[in-house]
């Protein structure tokens, strides 16, 4: 029986846009479809000029063509107009145009309500948090949001360390991320999506700016962004107990607080005031990570190059589970260097097992005891 135009237009709507995961036709991508013999031909519209997934799209449509007994699906693509993306943006995360305590969307005015904030929302936020730079915390973010997206949870990452931010190269980002409208839709690599401020200033160039703007910069990230609903989403924050810190738990109230450090005694003393700080805003430190734990030799011995029992000391003194420690490994610091984590280059090393231990623990152990009333509404 030969395949008729309406046959084919039912099976290419239904098609998920690999970018913002929703169907075609509820997103107004899908323009057009014909057939022609024993092949179809569509017109698809995509929201911006510098989309990235033109070709897994193409793909997605010739196979739902093929699903349905065509030989193929040719793909013609065009872009959405300035009005077209304004509408897209509003369905997505609203309009940040709206009034302040407006229902309409999550825009960035003053006063409006960031969406990971609401007591509903099913997002665990995560925040990666050290007293000192230097002891591996964005690569721990980075490989343990990995280990997370690999174990089927939907993971985004924050890149909040304005002065430092590594994440894009860390996680081996390849685009930017695209802008429809006033909205941004977070770059992704190894299932994990991103935002960072390295998306916006060169590698060498400094960020000089003072509290006020680190915080609206934050509430853009979290605001401007569509995340669309992750499982995790893990910010990693500066070195110390600055301004953003503070912003975060103004804005994330519900977050939870995991601390890096590594073994030796000054480091973890250093770490403790980012506990103890977490501690005086309310929010809730769930752990202690421990990073360089060990280096294994080629004798197969461990060597305890920066001392030992830092993290385990540290979680004592917080009372929360020491969640991993993780061994000191030249594969982990390169991949940093060149975008390949060592979760993904490596999944059976010891590295990547021990992310892979703590990505299940934090998921199936580490769950909030803290209860939230949605229903209650306080004036």
């Amino acid at each position: 029986m030969p395949v008729s135009e309406s046959d084919l237009i039912d099976a290419l709507v239904a098609v998920t846009d690999p970018m913002l995961g929703r169907e075609i036709g509820r997103l107004a991508m899908f323009r057009s479809g014909t057939v022609a013999g024993d092949r179809g031909h569509c017109l698809v519209a995509v929201p911006a000029e510098d989309y990235p997934n033109r070709s897994e799209l193409a793909a997605l449509l010739n196979s739902a063509g093929q699903s349905i007994g065509l030989a193929g699906v040719d793909v013609e693509f065009s872009v959405f107009s300035e009005d077209e993306q304004r509408a897209l943006r509003i369905q997505l995360i609203g309009d940040p145009a709206a009034t302040a305590g407006s229902h309409v969307g999550h825009g960035h005015a003053e006063g409006r309500e960031i969406p990971f904030s609401d007591p509903g929302s099913k997002t665990r936020i995560l925040l990666i948090a050290s007293g000192k730079g230097g002891v591996g915390k964005s690569s721990v973010t980075t490989n343990l949001a990995v280990a997370l997206a690999a174990a089927g949870k939907r993971t985004a990452v924050i890149d909040a360390d304005v002065w430092g931010f590594s994440i894009p190269r860390m996680l081996g980002v390849e685009h930017p991320p695209v802008a429809i409208d006033q909205m941004l839709v977070p770059a992704e690599a190894n299932g994990v999506r991103c935002i960072s401020m390295g998306f916006f200033a060169n590698e060498d160039q400094p960020v000089i700016w003072r509290g006020p703007m680190l915080h609206k910069a934050l509430e853009q990230f979290l605001t401007d962004v569509f995340w669309d609903e992750p499982d995790y989403l893990l910010i990693d924050l500066p070195p110390g107990t600055g301004d953003i810190s503070l912003s975060i738990s103004k804005f994330l109230p519900r977050a939870e607080v995991l601390v890096v450090t590594t073994p030796q005694p000054a480091a973890q003393k250093v770490a403790q005031r980012a506990a103890f700080m977490a501690e005086k805003v309310n929010l809730l430190v769930r752990g202690v990570i421990e990073n360089m734990s060990w280096f294994t030799g080629d004798d197969g011995k461990r060597y305890e190059i920066f001392g030992a029992g830092g993290g385990q000391d540290l979680a004592e003194r917080l009372d929360v589970p020491l969640v991993g420690r993780i061994p000191l490994v030249t594969e982990l610091r390169e991949g940093g260097d060149t975008g390949a984590p060592v979760t993904v280059v490596d999944p059976d090393s010891e590295a990547a097992m021990t992310f892979v231990e703590m990505a299940r623990v934090i998921d199936e152990e580490l769950q909030s005891t803290r209860r939230y009333h949605p229903e209650l509404k306080l004036i």
